[in-house]
């Protein structure tokens, strides 16, 4: 079943192309990854796909329901776009609580159960001002999972972490593909994801292609 088709989606910014004619198909249970430099168009597209932001140009489907026509935002879509921001004053749990109540699907339970899936105690008090880069990245996974969503959209769950928090993430990502559920993953190096995609593409130049073995070496040889 297609979980994301996007159909010739296009999306300049004061007359700049940033993503041009982009067409993708994600089935159930698929994982995808795309590399691209910071500044790429990763984060545009990825917001397209969650109806954070509208095409110029072209379709965006989510389960065969359309956005900005059938639906304005995507249902069963967990998300993790630019390092989300929290209440600094709130404790991880608190911040998430916060957001669990305005949609009502879930409880203290499942909030609860998404910190600890991802490493963090929900009874832990520290202040999330006082978060470390990679406490702040797991409680933005634990974001995206708590609702049990079945496709799970992470732009750049791997940046700027420490080795250990790296590895912990990897570890989480691949619970959750082997779990079933749809992923888009982004990173600007291919070697984060290449473990964890079924397919990789590049995005460069507002242009996605599939990344085969040639623009590896191309555009990653050290």
């Amino acid at each position: 079943m297609t979980q994301i088709k996007l159909e010739g989606v296009s999306k300049a910014y004061n007359g700049i192309p940033v993503v041009s004619d982009i067409h993708l198909d994600i089935q159930e249970g698929e994982s995808i990854g795309i590399v691209g430099a910071n500044g790429s168009g990763k984060s545009v597209l990825f917001k397209m796909l969650c109806g954070f932001t509208a095409p110029d140009t072209g379709k965006v489907f989510v389960r065969g329901k359309q956005l900005g026509k059938d639906i304005d935002f995507p249902e069963h879509v967990g998300v993790f776009i630019n390092s989300p921001g929290y209440i600094s004053t709130y404790s991880g749990y608190k911040n998430l609580k916060f957001l669990a109540d305005i949609n009502r699907r879930i409880g203290d339970a499942e909030i609860k159960d998404a910190m600890r899936r991802v490493g963090l105690d929900p009874e832990l008090k520290t202040r999330v001002a006082h978060y470390s880069l990679g406490m702040k990245q797991k409680l933005g996974i634990a974001q995206a999972i708590m609702e049990g969503q079945d496709i799970l959209v992470l732009d750049e769950p791997f940046n700027a972490l420490d080795y250990q928090t790296y590895n912990d993430m990897k570890d989480i990502v691949m619970k959750l593909k082997e779990d079933g559920k749809t992923l888009l993953l982004t990173s600007h190096n291919y070697e984060d994801l290449e473990s964890l995609c079924d397919t990789l593409y590049i995005i460069q130049g507002g242009r996605m292609e599939l990344l085969t073995g040639e623009l590896k070496e191309k555009y990653f040889r050290r």
